[in-house]
């Protein structure tokens, strides 16, 4: 069973930009958010995917990926997803071994920037970069299915 371990960080600074890799854009829509599991579409560059993930249990959660044709992403992020969609743009930053994934956030989530680090362990030892901040792994708010519903732009 393929299983996700994710830590996710607000981003202190723009010093991650110095080595960040090409950026790429990222439009996604839920087609189920609640409950045990969302599933969700994905269209990042020329590939479009399903994912279907479970509910998060601290860091860990199941994770199951699955390629679709660009076209049926396109459709189903215009008919049939909820809106707002998530818009981010995705830069990879390797640090110390590790490779980070830092969202900067567009439409109703602008603003908004985050790392993540997939660990194959939930124990994995790694460094934290000196652009990482706060450690908001744990906080429901920053979940793309939550962004969706509050977005980041309407917090007070």
């Amino acid at each position: 069973m393929p299983i996700e371990i994710e830590r996710k960080f607000l981003v202190t600074d723009d010093s991650w930009r110095q080595t960040a890799g090409e950026g790429m854009p990222i439009r996604q829509g839920y087609l189920v958010g609640e409950g045990l599991a969302s599933v969700r579409v994905r269209l990042s560059g020329h590939q479009a995917n399903l994912n279907i993930k479970g509910r998060t249990l601290g860091v860990r959660r199941q994770e199951f990926e699955y390629p679709i044709p660009v076209a049926d992403a396109r459709v189903l992020l215009e008919t049939l997803c909820a809106k707002p969609l998530i818009e981010k743009v995705r830069y990879p930053v390797w640090f110390e071994g590790h490779e980070w994934e830092v969202d900067v956030f567009e439409g109703a989530n602008a603003g908004l920037v985050v790392a993540e680090i997939e660990l194959s362990d939930e124990h994995e030892a790694f460094v934290r970069p000196p652009w990482v901040g706060k450690e908001v792994s744990d906080d429901p708010r920053y979940y793309n299915t939550e962004l969706r519903k509050h977005p980041f732009r309407e917090w007070s």
